[in-house]
């Protein structure tokens, strides 16, 4: 599935949930090596942006490394809590930036949500926090 921003008067595509997770990182020398890095602040903050948009039910749904390949994931996968999960299952990536800023974030809500969520959407909100892009 692909995901897509309109930004300065320009669609900016983003092949799959990885793509634009790689797009939606700071600029670092590693990521251009590999080829995945955003090509210019515009397409990281387009990617950003889209990120926001996207719901957290997407990390379920399209898992950034498939199950079936990486056992790790799998694993994630099925010890992922769904009643944990629920509290945050119709926020966005930034409603779930906000929702963490807020004061309903406390330390006793964190931890019943910790077995409802995937490294990939606390990866995802992390992206949008930074101060730098």
């Amino acid at each position: 599935m692909g995901y897509s921003h309109s930004l300065d008067g320009r669609v900016w595509q983003f092949a799959d949930l990885a793509a634009l997770l790689a797009k939606a990182t700071p600029l670092r020398s590693g990521d251009m090596l590999a080829g995945i890095a955003a090509e210019s602040p515009l397409e990281r903050t387009a990617a950003k942006m889209a990120l926001a948009e996207l719901p957290l039910s997407r990390f379920l749904a399209e898992p950034v490394v498939p199950g079936e390949d990486d056992e790790v994931t799998r694993l994630i996968l099925e010890s992922h809590d769904a009643e944990s999960f629920a509290a945050v299952s119709h926020f966005t990536v930034g409603d779930f930036r906000d929702w963490l800023l807020s004061a309903a974030a406390d330390e006793a809500t964190l931890a019943a949500l910790r077995p409802g969520l995937m490294p990939e959407m606390v990866a995802a909100v992390s992206k949008l926090i930074r101060i730098r892009t």
